[in-house]
């Protein structure tokens, strides 16, 4: 695939993650009527697997029919090593930790302040690829980077209540940004070897036998009670883990991490507007000032020509 096409495919792919991800608290907080945060992410993990694994199956047998089956299969026919099982179990850890963490976060505070505090994101990414991973950034992208997080900030001015659950919240949602940040960096080191349905499959099956016992021992149902809540739960699943994540891990083969967790601070904007239209919560003259604000910063960061990684011929 040429450079350009590499790049068409991945700005693609990252703007349907972007709203497929933004849906993702409005789901949770439907799904949280019925059940608690282990329960939410535990069935939203155990329906993108079955999902997931139908899938690889389908596609098997359909190659298999076509004679289109190779033995040369790009990443399934790799040899796992003992250092990709540890990858592949920290990813599932820190997605799921950081998973709960953001839907406990919803029960204590605002849609708002949730999810603007879990997309804080590229600081903890900055960090991290630059201590772990040794990637560069140049002013450019630090400016874009300070002012699209400023503006992000702005979303939750007037919501801000400085109460003992609120605070509880709000640090819950911040802590979780630091295992997105997390799950970001692992999954861009696997994804070298691995495609994505391959690292989603590993993901969202260790993470449901992870949040199983959990669930059981901490909530009083496995499964939702309600038509509404099973709707919402089967969104998260579908939309939320396959095609948004799959949609985000995809990107993260053309760019890199921290960028990639900067676009994610367009996703708090996305939900503002769902949180309006379906929660009717007021939008005030103040988020389209940060709309331009985070633009702005993203449109500076994304002039950074040294975030991109485009040219990989791994797998996809």
């Amino acid at each position: 695939m040429s450079t350009k096409s590499s790049a068409i495919w991945g700005s693609s792919s990252l703007a349907i993650a972007i709203f497929a991800l933004s849906s993702s608290p409005i789901l949770t907080r439907i799904t949280e009527h019925d059940m608690g945060p282990y329960g939410t992410i535990f069935n939203r993990f155990w329906i993108a697997s079955l999902a997931l694994g139908l899938g690889k199956v389908v596609k098997l047998l359909w190659d298999k029919h076509s004679g289109r089956l190779s033995t040369t299969d790009n990443t399934d026919n790799k040899a796992y090593t003992v250092k990709d099982f540890f990858s592949l179990f920290l990813v599932a850890s820190l997605d799921s930790i950081c998973l709960v963490t953001w839907a406990w976060s919803l029960t204590k505070t605002s849609v708002a302040n949730s999810n603007l505090l879990h997309n804080t994101t590229p600081i903890f990414a900055a960090v991290g690829g630059w201590l772990l991973l040794s990637q560069s950034f140049n002013r450019r992208f630090l400016i874009g980077m300070v002012l699209a997080l400023g503006g992000t900030f702005l979303i939750g001015f007037n919501d801000f209540h400085i109460d003992r659950d609120t605070l509880i919240g709000d640090s819950v949602a911040l802590l979780s940004a630091l295992f997105y940040a997390g799950t970001l960096l692992v999954t861009e080191h696997l994804r070298v070897k691995f495609d994505t349905s391959t690292i989603l499959l590993w993901l969202y099956t260790l993470g449901g036998l992870l949040l199983l016992p959990l669930t059981l021992l901490f909530e009083d149902r496995l499964f939702p009670a309600s038509f509404s809540s099973w709707s919402a739960v089967i969104g998260l699943g579908l939309c939320g883990s396959i095609i948004g994540l799959g949609a985000l891990f995809y990107s993260l083969k053309q760019f890199s991490s921290s960028f990639v967790s900067l676009i994610l601070l367009l996703e708090p904007m996305i939900a503002a507007v769902l949180a309006w239209l379906i929660f009717a919560e007021k939008l005030s003259w103040l988020n389209g000032l940060t709309f331009i604000i985070v633009l702005s910063g993203i449109y500076l960061a994304q002039s950074d020509g040294e975030l991109e990684n485009i040219g990989s011929t791994e797998p996809t």
